[in-house]
């Protein structure tokens, strides 16, 4: 059964990334540096898509690559950044960035899961041996206000299937490529199935 929801705006959380810093020195030259919301989404046009984890089968081999494939293109239609996010930590964020050769999607660490509970997101997959993770599911932000949000079917505590048909990066690029052959923004409603 598909529901139709109002969408808002994006949760106001802290996120706590590692950067590089040359004068930290030594073998591993990153330091802590928190990014709030704002940091990442005022007044930019930013397509999300978040995923169960680093490392996964679907995330590793489809999710992440398409987008990366896809990042001129997106640019090209007016998208400012491409950001990943998923309950992991910063370390793990950025070691999967590093085997992936992720270059141009900002893989956001949301360690502590905040941002995905106040999206609504945050569900039980205690039956793969994950504990609480993101469900799947991407959206388009535009200066912080969600414009719109596919989300994968069945969402649900420890689904036994891992679905993956909406929240591509083909269905979003389709969804941008058709607002603007429009030439119109569709209302700010989403459909949730």
């Amino acid at each position: 059964m598909v529901a139709l929801i109002a969408t808002g705006q994006v949760p106001d959380v802290t996120f706590k990334t590692r950067v590089r810093d040359e004068s930290v020195g030594g073998p591993n030259p990153y330091r802590w540096q928190d990014l709030t919301t704002s940091d990442i989404f005022a007044g930019k046009k930013v397509v999300v898509f978040s995923l169960p984890g680093a490392f996964t089968p679907t995330c590793s081999s489809n999710h992440l690559p398409r987008y990366e494939e896809l990042y001129e293109e997106f640019k090209a239609h007016g998208v400012d950044a491409i950001v990943c996010v998923s309950v992991n930590d910063a370390f793990v964020m950025f070691q999967w960035g590093q085997k992936v050769g992720a270059k141009n999607v900002f893989l956001l660490p949301d360690g502590n899961g905040e941002f995905t509970r106040k999206m609504g997101m945050l569900v039980d997959k205690s039956n793969l041996g994950f504990g609480m993770r993101s469900w799947r599911y991407s959206m388009l932000v535009n200066d912080g206000n969600i414009e719109k949000i596919f989300v994968e079917s069945d969402f649900g505590d420890n689904c036994p299937i891992d679905p993956f048909e909406v929240s591509d990066a083909d269905t979003m690029m389709a969804y941008i490529k058709g607002t603007e052959s429009a030439g119109v923004s569709e209302p700010r409603l989403a459909f949730v199935g």
